[in-house]
């Protein structure tokens, strides 16, 4: 629970201010926290599918985080927003596609 981030605040500052990448399912953006680990935060949309649908999505993106948080920095916050058309994605893809955008930051 405290390795999610759940404050608007959090938010906000994490989008406005984080570095940002972006891929054609997802956009990240990471930002430092005061905290000594990191913190994941999930959006998404209506567009992305009905709820059973982005219900699955954010698992698959909790399970993503749990799996690749040593890789992260320790103290940072990242927030993935999913884009349309994410929904369809299985694991392998969605790991693929946050890999590649985070090893551009």
């Amino acid at each position: 629970r405290n390795e999610r981030i759940r404050r608007r605040t959090d938010f906000q500052r994490t989008l406005r201010q984080g570095t940002k990448g972006q891929s054609r399912h997802f956009r990240v953006a990471l930002h430092p926290n005061h905290l000594s680990h990191p913190r994941l935060g999930i959006t998404v949309g209506r567009r992305v599918g009905p709820a059973v649908q982005r219900n699955r999505l954010k698992r698959l993106l909790r399970e993503f985080f749990r799996l690749n948080k040593g890789t992260l920095p320790a103290s940072c916050d990242l927030v993935i927003m999913a884009k349309e058309g994410a929904a369809r994605l299985n694991f392998w893809q969605v790991s693929e596609e946050l890999k590649g955008i985070l090893a551009e930051r």
